[in-house]
């Protein structure tokens, strides 16, 4: 029997509904700028068989349907991939057997069709090339067929509306389809589907070519499809200067960040692919750049997300910690609005684009209901201080930082107990405000829900760091009264949370306090972000790793979330025992943070081995839980994004967990502490690691059963240290 907080409702929980099985073969996906795109394997759309497929465009599926015909035939798949640094989409096509009368005129492996395509200010490109090999000439319909839907995002993951826009009248001219939509909000947004050359016949659903295909000839066709929702878009221009521009502007994103290679040539492609998954998903705002969170579900910027990803890349590309904290200073709350969950001082948890938030269906246009991003926000700033010895920007975001400081002891402390707790303000808002935000994630160890406000472990461990950070920045501001203050706050809190948090009976801190101040008492992943940010005590964080490293938790492939002795495990959930690599990314950099950098390099090898397993090497938001078998890769979660850069980026942060680097840029130093290479590397070489106007190029490798490393050029001053 189902129990109430069992049952799930979709339009309250804003869940990600899966009604039937995934489809087997991969999605192609493509994004860039706020736009983005997922093609089954022969570059079509068809949301009918698998729901998320369309092209995107700030919050709206712009195409529910696009499929390529050959004779009435689908052609027949040769291969297709993603380009590695995800610009480029290409598919190989042939004709099938092609019958007329009964008698095959067109034998398969005839014709060659060479589809490309790729993304450029809202905008998708695409180019068909046919080529005949036949020895004869031959004569071939090609058909083009489109739709749309013009849904919302939220519909797409499989929230009911009670009304909807009208579609409107197609409109059509000899090269050009243009299908519109006039929502409830009153915008028009259109699609415009451009041909080059004009096809020989063009309906409201489709573009034929009649091809006259000479023997050894190759014909092609050039089609764009706009993306326009009302606020007027950029135009279209020739494919191959928009390829163009496209391969400049992700070269110029890459450049961004250090280069990393080992001796391991499956490890550099986990990680090519992870740089080129972080390009991908950089998003030039009016702030700077922001890293959106995921695609398809996520493809916006998220608080939480952005300031994680940013902390896991920091080391390798402290510009994109600077966009982050640019834009959520100037999107920071600056009143108490209930039906954003918004406070002043509080950081953005998503901003949402698209019907339905126009409307205000959905709170998510602008809403803030995450406890964690506001001391997280306050952990970048403290962190990208470090890395950048940038004084000059922190000194800009000051006033933003006490904004996010005041909100924590004003408005996170509900009770005024010293934690920082949740409890949202608005129906409409999410239930669970942690990284784990699924409505059952938080639990006693019988199984029952807890009831708010709601303290989280972790929560209180970002606060910490939010703390001791702040107040270095304060004494580098020369603001010392503040500086004395943050730290004895935080270590008021540190005392407090010991003697609250700590759980003899699970050997672990407790998952949170519920609105009793009883414990959750369940060993969950959660305890190790509090090693991450300090505020675990030496003997705790032993303690800690070493639950967190045996079978309850460790699968083989990574750390669960949930151990699986408790009430609520189960390994195809979302956050009750799934493995998110994000997760283990930090909880593996609370090890080095304790000298465990073994333990730190045990979890990077089971990500890179996992990432062997998956399309692309790229690893996904999460996947299930089982137990690593023999002969067997790790179990897809159905629903889980891919890319989703806070998991595309762990593989950085875990390198640096295990080589212990620490980047002091007020003193021009790096410092390696206790350096561990996974098994299979046998050295790490670091390019263009630049500290202000310094920079080195420095290899790590294997020496007597120890890791040693060697400056293999250094330009300015910049000392680098290594501690065995």
């Amino acid at each position: 029997m189902t129990t109430p907080d069992e049952v799930i409702r979709p339009e309250e929980h804003y869940y990600i509904v899966a009604t039937s099985a995934p489809i087997t073969e991969r999605a192609l996906v493509l994004k860039q700028g706020d736009t983005f795109a997922v093609f089954d394997h022969f570059g079509d759309i068809d949301s009918s068989v698998r729901n998320e497929e369309g092209l995107y465009h700030k919050g709206t599926r712009f195409l529910s349907g696009v499929t390529l015909q050959l004779a009435n035939a689908r052609p027949l798949l040769l291969s297709s991939t993603v380009r590695r640094d995800n610009v480029l989409m290409s598919v190989d096509l042939t004709n099938p057997d092609i019958y007329r009368e009964g008698s095959v005129v067109l034998p398969r492996g005839t014709l060659h069709i060479y589809r490309s395509k790729f993304l450029w200010r809202d905008a998708c490109y695409e180019r068909i090339q046919i080529r005949n090999f036949a020895l004869t000439e031959h004569h071939i319909t090609l058909r083009l067929e489109f739709c749309s839907d013009f849904a919302d995002i939220f519909e797409v993951r499989g929230q009911s509306r009670e009304r909807r826009g009208t579609l409107l009248e197609p409109a059509l001219t000899r090269d050009c389809i243009t299908l519109s939509y006039r929502g409830l909000d009153g915008a028009v947004r259109r699609t415009e589907i451009r041909f080059t050359p004009a096809p020989q016949r063009i309906t409201p659903q489709a573009a034929e070519y009649w091809l006259d295909l000479r023997a050894k000839a190759e014909s092609g066709i050039v089609i764009s499809i706009r993306c326009d929702d009302g606020g007027g878009s950029s135009a279209v221009i020739a494919y191959g200067d928009a390829l163009e521009q496209a391969d400049r502007a992700v070269r110029a994103f890459s450049q961004m960040r250090c280069g990393v290679s080992t001796s391991n040539e499956a490890f550099n492609a986990w990680l090519d692919r992870s740089g080129s998954d972080l390009d991908m998903m950089l998003t030039q705002t009016p702030h700077g750049v922001y890293p959106y969170a995921g695609v398809p579900w996520f493809s916006t910027p998220f608080g939480r997300d952005g300031i994680i990803t940013a902390l896991e890349c920091l080391w390798m590309s402290p510009e994109i910690a600077k966009g982050v904290l640019c834009y959520l200073s100037a999107t920071q709350a600056t009143e108490v609005a209930p039906e954003q969950d918004a406070e002043p001082g509080k950081i953005l948890h998503e901003t949402r684009d698209g019907e339905m938030a126009a409307l205000n269906e959905i709170p998510f246009r602008r809403y803030y209901g995450s406890v964690d991003a506001t001391p997280l926000f306050v952990m970048l700033a403290g962190a990208y201080y470090e890395r950048t010895a940038d004084l000059k920007f922190i000194e800009s975001i000051w006033p933003n930082i006490q904004l996010a400081l005041s909100w924590i002891d004003e408005y996170g402390d509900i009770d005024g107990d010293g934690f920082v707790e949740y409890f949202r303000r608005t129906s409409k808002g999410l239930q669970q405000q942690g990284w784990k935000d699924s409505q059952d994630s938080v639990f006693h160890a019988d199984g029952t829900l807890a009831e708010g406000p709601i303290a989280l472990c972790e929560v209180q461990g970002y606060v910490y760091d939010a703390k001791m950070r702040a107040a270095t920045l304060a004494c580098a501001l020369g603001r010392s009264e503040d500086c004395d203050r943050l730290r004895n706050e935080a270590a008021r809190l540190k005392e407090r949370f010991t003697k609250s948090f700590w759980c003899d009976e699970i050997g672990m801190y407790a998952l949170a306090l519920d609105g009793a101040k009883r414990q959750c008492r369940v060993r969950t992943s959660n305890a190790g972000h509090c090693l991450y940010t300090g505020i675990a005590t030496l003997e705790h964080a032993r303690w800690i790793a070493g639950a967190l490293m045996k079978d309850d938790f460790f699968t083989g492939w990574g750390i669960r979330t949930v151990a699986e002795i408790e009430r609520r495990y189960n390994p195809m959930s979302y956050h009750n025992g799934s493995v998110w690599p994000h997760d283990n990314a930090l909880i593996a950099a609370g090890f080095a943070r304790y000298h465990m950098n073994e333990l730190t390099a045990q979890v990077l090898a089971s990500l890179f081995e996992a990432s062997r397993f998956f399309d692309l090497n790229r690893l996904p938001e999460l996947f299930c839980g089982f137990d690593r078998r023999p002969g067997k890769g790790p179990t897809l979660y159905p629903v889980a994004c891919t890319p989703q850069t806070w998991a595309a980026v762990a593989g950085f942060c875990l390198v640096q967990a295990s080589i212990g680097l620490s980047i002091d840029a007020t003193r021009r130093r790096l410092v390696f502490t206790r350096p561990v290479l996974p098994d299979g590397v046998e050295h790490l070489r670091i390019r263009n690691l630049a500290v202000g106007d310094a920079s080195a190029d420095i290899v790590l490798f294997r020496a007597n059963n120890a890791v040693a490393l060697t400056v293999e050029r250094r330009d300015g001053k910049l000392d680098v240290n290594l501690i065995t």
